[in-house]
């Protein structure tokens, strides 16, 4: 995962806008049993309130790190399996 990818997506100038679209993604999410919306709604509405609120942004700063060292593991792991 680049850990600036998710910062070049474009977003609301707007906090107030930018605050309501994490919301009301998240609360989508939470209805994620019906056919139009999903859970995958929570991650988005999440992520999209990292941009304005720290606690937010350290769970997704913790998971990009999480996801880049399993990511390192896994690769590792390939290429020492593919050299034996």
């Amino acid at each position: 995962m680049n850990p600036g990818r998710f910062h070049h997506s474009r977003l609301p100038k707007n906090r107030i806008v930018r605050i309501t679209m994490g919301v009301l993604f998240i609360i989508g999410g939470v209805f994620g049993f019906l056919p139009v919306v999903g859970y995958w709604m929570i991650f988005v509405g999440l992520l999209i309130l990292s941009v304005d609120f720290a606690i937010a942004r350290r769970w997704r700063r913790k998971l990009e790190v999480w996801w880049g060292k399993r990511q390192r593991e896994k690769n590792k792991a390939k290429n020492d399996r593919k050299s034996s």
